[in-house]
């Protein structure tokens, strides 16, 4: 049987960037390569109800195992197969340190590119173990192909251990997780699971069931071109109307300066000219109330500059992305304990922790599938530092497999 590092090595020989500027899904056709792989795999193992839909998306079945399974709820693992659109996935090329010193690492001779403990100090955790990582030149892709090879190792052992009592399992690979389209097409009833995990996470022992309230702005300012020359009390550089708008909002709220609960305004793309600019901006928080106040701050810092230069100068566009999906977890708070004691039943030590970001899970709880999200083991997604150990890889895995086998009876949900 592959072990879950085999084959994570080859989901990341595929190359799965989804596309930001795409609104179909998938955002590339290149994602269906690996679905294709996925499902070819998932039947040769002997899943049930193998089935790939005409956008992508991967689901199979692993019928119970226990008699009068009804009692169980029905358990759903889900990961997504796209790779951030922030860094080339192409020609990736893994690499095993074994046993890690725990020192810096170099990446790539040629172009002189190395990981370096003082820029990334958790390296020193991963000290002893085999360290995947890439050559310094694209992301890695465990991020969330990790989330892949384990759920299909623990599919493969659960598969070929029908001794092992357990409810039915259903298995899902989705699309376009990293440009927000994730679930647009997931079908929660067609699923058929009563709740799920998603595993994208990051170090091993991480478990989350909260996530930031998410909604992208777009502000757009209207300058008035002049001369240079001729320019004086006329002209109106919306560039520097840009400039001001940003000034207008909290330095300290820059996920630079940020951690934890803190949310953020992140500002990504700045671009135009004096007669037109063009800002766009992440706004993140746990809080419903601070992310409110969030949103009318950037309203208020548009008024103002209307105020200030002329009406219609600055338009703000807001956009609500995803909501924080702790309220519609908190009711199925065994599905925290279940992951939690599977973790200590395997000698990992469990780390409740808050997503800063989102996940398939977030829009999933509000679809009707309470999904909170465990760890990977991996780390520095979505950059040419992203790395893994080997043994977080085969650790997962039969965390999953501990879940399964764990999952309460309905008389034991609160």
């Amino acid at each position: 049987m592959k072990t879950a590092a085999e084959r994570f090595l080859h989901y990341v020989s595929f190359d799965t960037q989804s596309k930001e500027e795409q609104t179909e899904v998938p955002s590339t056709e290149k994602q269906r390569v690996l679905a294709a792989e996925l499902k070819k795999e998932l039947e040769e193992m002997g899943a049930a109800r193998v089935r790939m839909t005409e956008h992508g998306y991967v689901f199979a079945t692993l019928p119970a195992t226990i008699p009068h399974a009804e009692g169980v709820p029905v358990l759903g693992l889900i990961a997504h197969m796209d790779t951030s659109p922030d860094c080339s996935g192409k020609n990736v090329r893994p690499r095993i340190v074994k046993d890690y010193d725990g020192g810096d690492l170099l990446l790539n001779e040629e172009k002189e590119i190395v990981l370096r403990i003082a820029d990334f100090p958790y390296l020193a955790d991963c000290k002893g173990q085999d360290l995947i990582v890439t050559d310094g030149t694209t992301l890695l892709g465990a991020d969330d192909k990790a989330g892949i090879a384990e759920i299909m190792t623990a599919a493969a052992y659960l598969l070929a251990h029908p001794e092992i009592p357990r409810g039915t399992i259903q298995i899902g690979f989705t699309p376009d997780e990293e440009v927000g389209r994730g679930p647009d097409f997931f079908d929660v009833a067609e699923f058929g699971a009563d709740v799920a995990y998603t595993v994208d996470g990051g170090p091993l022992g991480e478990l989350e069931y909260e996530n930031f309230n998410a909604a992208s702005g777009r502000v757009l300012l209207h300058g008035r071109n002049i001369h240079p020359g001729d320019s004086k009390n006329r002209m109106k550089n919306a560039l520097l109307l840009g400039m001001e708008f940003q000034s207008l909002l909290p330095a300290a709220e820059n996920p630079m300066y940020t951690e934890g609960y803190e949310g953020f305004f992140h500002l990504h793309h700045f671009s135009g000219t004096v007669e037109e600019a063009v800002l766009d901006y992440l706004i993140r928080d746990h809080s419903a109330e601070k992310f409110a106040k969030k949103k009318e701050l950037l309203q208020t810092a548009a008024a103002f500059l209307n105020a200030k230069y002329g009406p219609g100068m600055a338009e703000v566009c807001l956009t609500d992305s995803y909501r924080n999906m702790k309220e519609m977890v908190k009711p199925h708070f065994y599905l925290i304990d279940t992951a939690k004691a599977a973790m200590e039943a395997l000698d990992i030590q469990p780390r409740i922790v808050p997503i800063r970001g989102g996940t398939d899970g977030a829009r999933l709880s509000f679809l009707g599938l309470p999904c909170p999200n465990l760890c990977t083991g991996g780390y520095n997604y979505h950059g040419r530092f992203e790395c893994i150990p080997v043994q977080s890889l085969e650790k997962m895995a039969k965390v999953l497999v501990e879940i399964a086998v764990r999952m309460p009876s309905v008389k034991q949900k609160p």
